[in-house]
């Protein structure tokens, strides 16, 4: 590892479904300033969830801009900039790169029929045809998922429902690599950040590469796939023109970057082998980097590319985490009527930390799931929602609140339990990051549910950044991924609570029960009819 007197500086970008937030940091990870700009998201009806890609870019531009003009640190010491954004958000882009529509999101379910048709029929097993799934797995780890929101499906609802869009798209990319095209001019995907168009075998994690069968299969055309390229790799320099408008040199490197996933795990410090993270944000996953190839079809978890070259990650993902108590605040508790007619008050989530904390673990017996939008891991349901279940005559507001913040660690309880069984081993110690990470009652909380040590990384809200800023950093020499553990701080441990296990212990086995038990109710209301 070069030396800590080196002054060089990293332009991490963290794109996520809610905004750009661009961060400007050392070369090994320490955090110089953050700005931030949001983007929106547009819901549409059967599953509809679309974004503007022109809003990232130019989120994009906004934050760069704002840190150079600052001048925190010489221009001509800022060395790269490296981007983390949101898997499967999926951009179709013309010749000139030029975006053809909005981007369909992780979140965008409609091309679910699409791929049961591909991949159902008898005899199948979960909803797929058993062996045309026999013959995904082996190759790419996993499958077309049936919820419909993956970069695969998304492809098929462009090819059959948008055909002129499909017809004039030279190349569908991630929203990683979209903002890779825009910084550079230059077409390509990473290898992991490319793996839910389901046509990477992966195999050989050394020799990755598109599996022409299993485009046929598929019946899109390859030719529309970006080349491949590792996260470390560095794609080129910034365009004169990008340089031009944000005031930087072009001799700025932009370096692949990873998908959220991959970079969060990275700048959580959980860079070795079973060293779990678990991420709270607007979705939330616990991953760790495996040493194998393995797939659990039945819990939507699969070893996929890592960031980290030669390397499998476990990949798997929730659908919604601290986005709800979005919901809970907007929609729920200060949404704007004739009884409400001001909107949330300021700093909203400190006081739900405040009044969560005063509040019984159990909530009263009260059960929230938190399936707004269906879920993915570790079932695969777009049709499942959300419910309030238990509730009497002495539940109040505070009840409410607390029964959202445990619904969440109850479901990342429901995955965790497949995640070891997954690896084979326990996961005694589990890195938090994101901004549940800034809770400490629901680290707490987590904790007591999970039954495991949760160990708050420092900055949570800037794992991803930090993921970003290290590829980059390795990628032009400056560490090595052994380097990254020392690099990382943490706040706190926290430790399971003996006296909330019985409570927690039971209401979880019930919060199974629920999705078990009205799975056929929720397909009935919310199928497509």
């Amino acid at each position: 590892m070069e030396k800590r007197g080196e002054k060089q500086y990293i332009l991490a970008v963290d794109h996520g479904t809610s905004g750009v937030k661009t961060s400007l940091m050392t070369i090994h990870g320490e955090l110089i300033a953050t700005e931030a700009q949001k983007t929106p998201i547009y819901f549409l009806p059967n599953g509809g969830a679309e974004q503007d890609p022109e809003s990232w870019w130019r989120a994009l531009i906004q934050t760069v801009g704002k840190l150079v003009a600052r001048d925190l640190v010489p221009k001509n010491d800022i060395c790269a900039i490296s981007v983390s954004s949101t898997m499967s958000s999926t951009v179709a882009v013309d010749k000139n790169g030029h975006h053809l529509m909005n981007s369909l999101t992780w979140m965008d379910s409609r091309g679910a029929s699409y791929v049961k048709k591909l991949m159902g029929s008898f005899p199948n097993v979960s909803g797929y045809n058993i062996f045309k799934i026999a013959k995904w797995v082996p190759i790419t780890g996993g499958g077309p998922t049936l919820s419909g929101k993956d970069d695969i499906a998304h492809v098929l609802l462009t090819k059959h429902e948008f055909p002129e869009i499909y017809a004039k798209t030279h190349m569908f990319l991630e929203s990683k690599d979209y903002l890779n095209l825009r910084l550079t001019g230059e077409f390509a995907g990473s290898y992991d950040s490319t793996v839910l168009f389901w046509v990477s075998d992966i195999r050989d994690i050394n020799n990755i590469r598109y599996n022409q069968g299993l485009i046929k299969d598929l019946g899109i055309d390859g030719n529309k796939l970006p080349p491949l390229r590792a996260s470390i790799e560095v794609l080129g320099n910034i365009s004169s023109q990008v340089a031009s408008e944000l005031g930087l040199p072009t001799s700025v490197k932009v370096v692949m970057g990873a998908a959220d996933h991959q970079a969060a795990l990275i700048g959580s410090g959980a860079v070795r082998d079973f060293e779990g993270h678990v991420y709270i944000g607007t979705s939330s996953w616990l991953e760790c980097i495996v040493p194998f190839k393995k797939t659990d079809i039945f819990h939507s978890m699969a070893s996929l590319p890592a960031a980290v070259p030669g390397k499998y990650q476990l990949i798997n993902e929730q659908d919604i985490a601290r986005g709800i108590l979005n919901f809970l605040s907007d929609n729920i508790l200060f949404h704007k009527n004739e009884l409400r007619p001001e909107g949330p008050p300021e700093k909203v989530f400190p006081r739900f930390d405040e009044i969560v904390g005063r509040v019984p673990a159990g909530s009263n017996r009260l059960i929230f799931t938190p399936w707004n939008n269906g879920e993915r891991t570790p079932v695969d349901d777009s049709t499942v929602r959300a419910g309030l279940y238990n509730i009497t005559m002495t539940t109040n507001q505070d009840h409410l609140i607390r029964a959202f913040f445990e619904g969440v660690a109850y479901n990342t309880k429901w995955m965790h339990i497949y995640v070891e069984k997954f690896n084979k081993r326990r996961m005694d110690t589990i890195n938090i990051i994101g901004g549940g990470g800034l809770s400490n009652v629901w680290c707490q909380i987590f904790a007591d549910v999970l039954d495991r040590n949760i160990r708050q990384v420092k900055n949570p809200i800037h794992a991803n950044a930090r993921g970003a800023a290290f590829l980059a950093s390795v990628g032009l020499g400056h560490i090595s991924f052994d380097d990254i553990p020392e690099l990382c701080a943490y706040e706190a441990v926290y430790r399971p609570d003996p006296k909330n296990r019985a409570i927690y212990d039971e209401l979880f086995g019930e919060f199974v029960k629920i999705y078990n038990n009205n799975k056929a109710m929720y397909r009935r209301l919310n199928v497509a009819h």
